[in-house]
């Protein structure tokens, strides 16, 4: 028996590529967030014309947080973990560098189509039909880059974070091709393949599950590698994790029609949906808990790590809006919150305080290690981030929430003679101050990301990649 040092043990070549784009996107998804959300305060920030208006850039903003920031990190951390955990080199460097590629391709055609106004009018799935068949295919092609390293894996056992990267992969591509069947009539408009009712219904079962699967399952697979890796203990409970996975992925796919309460929907179905989400609040602490108690004995390390600081508090988060999400599923509950901004604030507190910090926490995990650096250039500057993001989330959800209860009770006011109490210009007038309130949280987070970008850039500066690549070296054993 002799020992063999393989020479290029990982492909860090395309996770330090996502990495640096998550940064770059999140700094351009998180500032057009602030722009929007201030022409709300300012309206004529849309400067009389089309292409700058809030309807145009909206989905823009949507598909850059959500895609890009969220999706690079996810590319990034799937490919970091897979390869650690599996203890083999992705199966193919040319595939995985063509998603790369092809994923910013996405993305830049999003930022030229958008705010010309071609869309599918489809919340979160936009990209008109040539842009959704390239995602597909890129998509198609993380799957076989994910799953073909798996199978040449090292180990026997396969890791649960891969588990929820495994389903993410899977159920997004089912998804997107599913809603996104269509009757193209030219090269930027087509027609939904479903009408009516089947039309929102198949598309908030997509638009739901763009949450639970893009913007939850994915995330759940860096929350149980990156947390037990930064806290240095292992995950509070294996047991908890598979039965977390099992119970998650089944649920899930059923809560898209809470989106349609009081709608065209058959009431049945609005019920079940209703019913499948508030029983979704179970899987979801357990894996909130699970994730929470694997700091038993680690406590004292959130005084001096600003990194785990912010994988922790984006579990609380986690707990936080996934509490929420079913309640507001209930009707009586939802015949208050609905079309409010109370959803927005909802969406929000998954979106800033869960999906961003998570990722934020895995991106300054990873970076030193892929950077060959010792940590990254200036902890001080990870603190201030921290602080920025989790005020600028608790401004923007706090806000949200006391517009959006204004809204509902100002909308459902009505006088002894049946008339409406309130006009909706009157009731735009009183969400003014909390609209200012959230570009303000806004502009807190975002101001966060360029501390982030900075402090990224001073480590990739000082870096020596080579290190890094040789720092991973896998040793083999085998008989030569």
């Amino acid at each position: 028996m002799s020992t063999a040092i393989s020479p290029t043990a990982y492909n860090y070549k395309v996770v330090r590529q996502f990495a640096i784009m998550t940064v770059v996107w999140g700094i351009l998804g998180m500032g057009l967030g602030v722009f929007i959300a201030s022409q709300l305060v300012w309206p004529e920030l849309n400067f009389g014309l089309p292409w700058t208006s809030f309807g145009r850039l909206r989905p823009l903003h949507t598909n850059l947080v959500i895609f890009a920031f969220g999706g690079c990190a996810l590319f990034a951390t799937s490919y970091y973990v897979v390869q650690r955990t599996c203890q083999t080199r992705l199966i193919s460097d040319s595939l995985a560098a063509f998603t790369f590629w092809g994923w910013q391709a996405v993305i830049v055609g999003a930022i030229v189509t958008l705010p010309l106004g071609y869309t599918t009018t489809k919340e979160y799935a936009e990209l008109e039909w040539p842009l959704a068949i390239l995602l597909a295919i890129v998509w198609v092609t993380y799957g076989l880059v994910f799953f073909g390293t798996i199978t040449k894996r090292k180990t026997k056992h396969i890791y649960v974070g891969n588990w929820f990267y495994g389903a993410f992969i899977v159920v997004t591509a089912m998804l997107h091709i599913v809603n996104h069947a269509s009757l193209p009539v030219s090269f930027f408009k087509s027609y939904s393949a479903y009408s009516g009712a089947t039309d929102a219904m198949i598309q908030w079962w997509y638009g739901h599950n763009a949450v639970g699967f893009f913007l939850t399952t994915g995330f759940l697979g860096m929350m149980y590698y990156f947390v037990p890796k930064q806290a240095e203990r292992p995950i509070y409970s294996y047991r908890l994790s598979i039965v977390h996975f099992w119970a998650l992925i089944t649920l899930y796919i059923w809560a898209g029609p809470h989106h349609l309460h009081y709608t065209a929907l058959p009431d049945w179905a609005q019920s079940l949906g209703m019913a499948m989400s508030i029983i979704l609040l179970a899987p979801s602490w357990g894996g909130m808990i699970n994730g929470m108690m694997t700091l038993s004995g680690a406590w004292h390390k959130l005084r001096t790590d600003p990194i785990l600081r912010f994988l922790v508090v984006s579990l609380a988060f986690y707990g936080m809006s996934t509490f929420e999400g079913p309640m507001m599923a209930i009707k009586t509950v939802n015949s208050l919150s609905h079309y409010t901004d109370w959803t927005i604030g909802h969406v929000h507190a998954g979106a800033l305080g869960w999906v961003a910090m998570i990722s934020i926490g895995a991106i300054y995990h990873m970076i030193p290690k892929l950077f060959g650096r010792a940590q990254m250039h200036s902890i001080g500057l990870i603190n201030t981030h921290f602080w920025l993001a989790t005020i600028g989330t608790v401004l923007y959800i706090a806000s949200m929430w006391v517009n959006g209860i204004t809204q509902g009770l100002m909308w459902r006011a009505i006088n002894d003679d049946g008339t409406l109490t309130y006009s909706f210009v009157e009731a735009l007038q009183a969400s003014h101050p909390g609209f200012i309130v959230r570009a303000l949280g806004g502009a807190f987070f975002a101001t966060g990301m360029l501390f982030m970008a900075y402090n990224v850039f001073r480590t990739v500066r000082a870096s020596n990649p080579a290190e890094a690549e040789a720092a991973e070296q896998i040793v083999v054993v085998g008989a030569h």
